[in-house]
């Protein structure tokens, strides 16, 4: 098994802001993360989808959802938030259409070196999880590669605070990512 270490180097501003270094062993890693994928069965396009519909009535009660989905202002395209807050502990999930691939949050402009990015397949489908390790446990996003170019995002977020685990919160993210697949496979 090869082993990595964490290097970082500064900047030369007068702050010295660390940087992580990429070695030949991260890049390795991420190069191994984007094969474990699976090719996508079929294209499923976000285009003309609207993803305040993009859980079926019948699923809300599992999800616990209890208000209204709404529009929300774009973050990295259309979004649609959904409320889990009749009963502790109160959550949210975003969903978002993204027009990137998969492997950018892997390789490409999407990753970060602060976010744990873990590959899993979804109905058949590429997908990762990805979060922040370190901390409070406050949010997981489940990305599902839909079709080139196209991301389905999925994004639990804990309103109330310490009651959700880390685990929990990408199981809940997961678990809504695959009701939104199934809708979106049951349209095409």
């Amino acid at each position: 098994m090869l082993a990595t270490a964490a290097l970082a180097g500064c900047s030369a501003g007068t702050d010295g802001t660390p940087y992580p270094i990429e070695t030949a062993a991260t890049a390795a890693s991420q190069s191994a993360k984007a094969a474990q994928l699976p090719q996508r069965p079929a294209e499923l396009t976000l285009q003309g989808v609207n993803l305040c519909e993009v859980f079926p009535q019948v699923e809300l009660d599992s999800l616990k959802i209890t208000s209204a989905p709404r529009e929300a202002p774009p973050q990295d395209g259309p979004t649609c938030v959904f409320d889990a807050d009749g009963a502790e502990p109160v959550h949210s999930y975003h969903v978002r259409a993204v027009s990137a691939d998969l492997d950018q949050w892997i390789t490409g402009a999407r990753k970060k070196n602060s976010m744990t990015t873990e590959p899993k397949t979804i109905g058949g489908y590429p997908a990762l999880t990805n979060y922040r390790a370190a901390g409070d446990p406050a949010d997981c996003e489940t990305l599902v590669g839909v079709a080139r170019g196209q991301t389905l995002a999925v994004q639990t977020f804990a309103i109330t605070r310490g009651k959700l685990t880390q685990p929990q919160l990408c199981d809940m993210s997961v678990h809504a990512a695959d009701v939104a697949l199934q809708s979106l496979k049951a349209r095409n």
